[in-house]
């Protein structure tokens, strides 16, 4: 397959506090060998997200939603359009906790990542893990966490990697429907004490609209943005309140 190099020139974007310019992504295509031949996963998506907003990615699987985020990271290269996101840190689904290692040591792994002593990480990450909720559980184990304390701590390592830019790939996916909707609320107000630039991928539109300031509908493989919604309410949003329940019926017509 014939790649196109991406150019090397980074695309503007407004500074915003501490010259953070959030996340831009101009018009890019990523294509894949296939057994079959080249497999477009991204073909002209556009995407922005300022600095502090929370942009909500909903689409069907296989547009290229995953690939979107690993270029946000920069752990793939477009082969054609720009890609510029300030330094992201991406949160996959599994929560992928170290089984022989403790919550607050697993959630301190992204300080020892970034050369940090073991005793020093411990002692700044039990800030972090505290307003995550799980004060008492620092000597726990993975299998003895819940599913929804095993997402904080993951959300508690994300966070303390130190990047001004959340990439989240479905990060509560693979819990409970009651579980997903208190770990949602759990999350906007993690964000309003610490805020950051997030990018957040999901297959539910509710959550999308419950969390994110703008949400873009993307469409089937390869994927590009469909329509962008603004969602202009205020935080916390009541799940039946008509403005969310009209956005996220826009979001669902806009699916198809």
């Amino acid at each position: 397959m014939v790649r196109i190099e991406a150019p090397v020139e980074e695309p503007r974007a407004r500074e915003g506090p501490g010259g953070q310019r959030g996340v831009v992504v101009e018009a890019v295509t990523r294509a894949f060998d296939g057994r079959d031949g080249p497999v477009v996963a991204l073909e002209g998506m556009s995407l922005r997200a300022a600095p502090g907003e929370v942009v909500g990615v909903v689409g069907p699987s296989g547009c290229g939603k995953s690939t979107l985020l690993e270029l946000v990271c920069r752990l793939q290269r477009p082969d054609a359009g720009r890609v510029y996101a300030d330094p992201a840190v991406l949160m996959p689904q599994r929560d992928l906790l170290l089984p022989w290692c403790s919550a607050l040591d697993n959630a301190a792994l992204a300080l020892r990542a970034r050369g940090v002593g073991r005793q020093e990480a411990r002692s700044r990450a039990r800030g972090t893990f505290a307003a995550a909720g799980l004060e008492g559980f620092e000597r726990a184990l993975p299998h003895e966490l819940s599913g929804g304390m095993r997402q904080r701590v993951a959300f508690a390592r994300t966070l303390l990697a130190g990047k001004p830019v959340l990439a989240l790939d479905e990060p509560f996916g693979a819990l409970d429907a009651l579980t997903r909707e208190r770990m949602q609320d759990w999350l906007a107000a993690a964000l309003a004490r610490e805020p950051r630039t997030v990018v957040l991928v999901t297959h539910d539109v509710e959550e999308a609209v419950v969390l994110a300031d703008r949400v873009v509908v993307m469409s089937p493989r390869p994927g590009r943005a469909l329509t962008t919604l603004e969602v202009p309410l205020p935080r916390p949003r009541n799940r039946t309140d008509a403005r969310v329940v009209k956005i996220r019926a826009a979001a669902r017509e806009a699916l198809g």
